[in-house]
Formats: C-alpha cells, sequence, structure tokens
C-alpha cells in the first residue's frame, strides 16, 4: 500500500504542480480593461465601429428591465440593442415593450431624442431544428445589417457604463475577432462559493484561456454573458445558424471562430460586467443540469470518466494525507499545498476567500453528483428538457459542433 501512496501522490503532485505554474503564468498574460490604460475612445479609421447588442430572453421578468435599462445608458456613441422575447409566459415581453416605449416617448406620449435604438422582437413559435437560444440569438443578428460588432450577451447580465466603450477600445487595437470578457460572478451563499469555485478551477483548467490567443493551441472560448464578434466574422463562420441545436451555444461560438483561424481574445474586467448566476449549492446543480452531459457530447462514458477523474484529482489528495503513512504523506500535502494556492489565486478575482480550499471536496462531489444527473436525466427524458422545451437527444447529437 506504501508504494501506491508514493506513485499516486507523487502523481497528483506532479499534476497540481504543473498546473500552479501553467495558472500562475498564463492569467498575468490576460489584458485587463478596467485598468486606466483603456478608459479611452475606439481609434479606428472610420471612427467608432457600429455595435448591435443582442439580448435573448426566456421568462426574464425579474431582471430583464434593469438589463435593458443599464445597457441603453452605456458611454458608447454609435450601437443598438436587440432585445428578443423568446416565447415567455411571463411578463417578460410586456416588461420589453414598456422599456422600449419609455426610450421613445415623453410621458406625455411626444417622442423624445434618444442617442440609443431599442429594438424588441417577439418570438411565439420555435423555428423546427433549432434550440430555443441560438434561433433567438440568430434572428436577433438578421434584423442589424449595418453593424460592425456583434455583442451576444443574457438578459441576467449588468454592464458598468464604460464596459462596451473599453471592450471595443481593446478590440480595434489589438485588433481581434472576437473578444471574450469575463464577468464578475456575484456570490453571496456559501454553498454558491463553495461549487463555483470548483466550476473556476475546472473551467480555468479545462480551457486555459491564456493560451486562446495562440493559434496553434486548440484552446477557444465562449462565454454567454460577453462574446464580441465582428459582423465580417460571424458571417464567415455560418452565423449561428451553424450551432442552431448546440445546448453550449456560447462556447461552441468561440470553438467554430477559433477553428475559423480568427483571432480570439479572452480580457478580464473586475466589475466592468457582474452577473448572479445562481442563487445556492442547489441552484447551480439546477442551471448544469441542462449542459453538463452536453459538455461531454451526450457519452455516457465521457461522463463517467469525468466524475472518477474529477474524484481522483480532487479529493484523493485529501484522502491520502490521512491515508499515507509517514513520509508519504509529503507528495499529498503538496498537492493539498498547490490547490490552496489556488484558491489564493482565485480570492484575488472573486468572492471566494481562502479558506474555501476546506471545502474542495465537497464541491467536488457535489460535481460529480451533477454530472450524473444531467446524465441520468437526459437519457431519462430522451432529451433536453430547459424552460418547458424538451430537445430530443438524437437532434441534439446531430447538431453537436
Amino acid at each position: 500500500m506504501i508504494y501506491f501512496h508514493w506513485i499516486a501522490g507523487t502523481l497528483l503532485a506532479l499534476i497540481w504542480l504543473s498546473r500552479v505554474v501553467d495558472a500562475t503564468l498564463g492569467v498575468r498574460t490576460l489584458t485587463n480593461i478596467s485598468l486606466p490604460d483603456w478608459d479611452r475612445h475606439p481609434a479606428t479609421p472610420s471612427g467608432n465601429p457600429r455595435v448591435a447588442i443582442i439580448v435573448p430572453a426566456r421568462n426574464e421578468e425579474a431582471s430583464i428591465a434593469q438589463a435593458l435599462t443599464q445597457l441603453l445608458a452605456l458611454d458608447y456613441d454609435n450601437y443598438e440593442v436587440i432585445a428578443i422575447n423568446d416565447r415567455s409566459t411571463d411578463r417578460t415581453g410586456e416588461i420589453m415593450d414598456k422599456v422600449s416605449k419609455s426610450t421613445r416617448d415623453w410621458s406625455d406620449g411626444r417622442p423624445r431624442p434618444s442617442r440609443h435604438v431599442l429594438k424588441v422582437v417577439h418570438i411565439h413559435e420555435l423555428a423546427p431544428g433549432w434550440m430555443g437560444k441560438a434561433h433567438a440569438m440568430w434572428t436577433a443578428a438578421s434584423q442589424s445589417a449595418d453593424c460592425d460588432w456583434l455583442l451576444f450577451t443574457d438578459a441576467d447580465v449588468m454592464f458598468r457604463p464604460d464596459c462596451l466603450r473599453r471592450a471595443i477600445a481593446y478590440a480595434e487595437a489589438e485588433p481581434a475577432d472576437h473578444v471574450v470578457l469575463f464577468p464578475r460572478t456575484i456570490m453571496k451563499r456559501p454553498g454558491e462559493k463553495m461549487m463555483l469555485a470548483f466550476f473556476q478551477l475546472l473551467f480555468l483548467f479545462g480551457h486555459r484561456p491564456w493560451k486562446v490567443a495562440d493559434p496553434k493551441a486548440k484552446d477557444h472560448m465562449g462565454v454567454g454573458a460577453f462574446n464580441l464578434v465582428r459582423r465580417s466574422v460571424y458571417e464567415a463562420v455560418g452565423t449561428y445558424a451553424a450551432l442552431r441545436f448546440e445546448v453550449v451555444d456560447d462556447m461552441k461560438l468561440g470553438k467554430v471562430i477559433k477553428n475559423g483561424g480568427f483571432r480570439q481574445r479572452n480580457v478580464l474586467g473586475n466589475d466592468l460586467l457582474e452577473i448572479r448566476w445562481a442563487m445556492g449549492a442547489r441552484g447551480v446543480v439546477r442551471n448544469l443540469t441542462k449542459n453538463f452531459f452536453a459538455v461531454m457530447s451526450f457519452q455516457w462514458w465521457r461522463a463517467i470518466g469525468f466524475c472518477l477523474a474529477a474524484a481522483i484529482a480532487n479529493v484523493l489528495p485529501f484522502l491520502g494525507v490521512f491515508l499515507a503513512y509517514g513520509p508519504a504523506r509529503i507528495p499529498y500535502a503538496i498537492a493539498l499545498a498547490c490547490i490552496f494556492f489556488l484558491y489564493i489565486g482565485m480570492s484575488v478575482y472573486s468572492d471566494v476567500r481562502p479558506w474555501y480550499f476546506f471545502l474542495h471536496p465537497l464541491g467536488t462531489l457535489l460535481f460529480i453528483y451533477t454530472m450524473l444527473r444531467s446524465m441520468i436525466f437526459t437519457l431519462w427524458r430522451g432529451g433536453v428538457e430547459w424552460r418547458g422545451t424538451l430537445y430530443p437527444l438524437d437532434e441534439l447529437r446531430r447538431g453537436l459542433v
């Protein structure tokens, strides 16, 4: 048994050491556009490029008014907002129309000048062969043929007024074809902090944001809160029609752009962009049940493999340091020190404090449960059910990019 602990512990120590080195060196290469250097207007030969901000919404009555109001208050000079009511059964569409009217008319009904435009489009039926969100994105992008950039975002994302201006300034100066701005995730409950801490580490090493700019690396990126894409590039990769049945549409948009040979960049922004992604641990589990199995391409053996690998890499170091004897504990302790160091680094960019390191095994087990739940629910139902619509598994598999 002592040989097992030496071999397992040493392998885990090497894995986590390599991750610490990779992350420490890599994150430093990411540009933070909230810094004073990017507090400027884009410098382009034709002036500020026009941007269409696309906001799909289905049953978002709690957040849509605030989201649209903040988007209309951006301090950029040349953009429009296209809000899509995707078959909502609550007051989302009504609230959208109300916000739109308030941007056009004074309280007495007279039209008033507005720097920016809000278009509202209502979808009443889902087109065959489409996921609802992908169809909403495609519909919205079709509404604005004169824009230079498309910004795909979500209805629960909150923008600081200078967010878009800084992002466009960076995109034009780089120059880039696709810019992903990582949002600050608002976390209030211990359960969501514990699970999202694990998710952030999983996301960090699964996609390595610092490698995305390297044309030789396969790493790609897409974030639903902020995908800024040149219009010409969006059309070159086949528009959202190429992703019509993709559950993880934001990441797959990044994939087709990267595979197309275009310039993809990831940037940090502190509080330029904020989102409350889930409420509590149950909220994280519920949100991921829809798309976690899709990340595994709907293949059960990949899902099981993920669960085993996650348990070995993230739980075994905590067990090994107690189960091993004498010096055999040292490599496990090194692995744990590396994980703790990553939590210290995470605390710089999020509300997750370093002491959540002690909950790391529990967060891992909850993510394993979520993966198994996503797999079982998808296979049992014969598809993915999301916001009242069941998407058949056969069609989802055929639609994978």
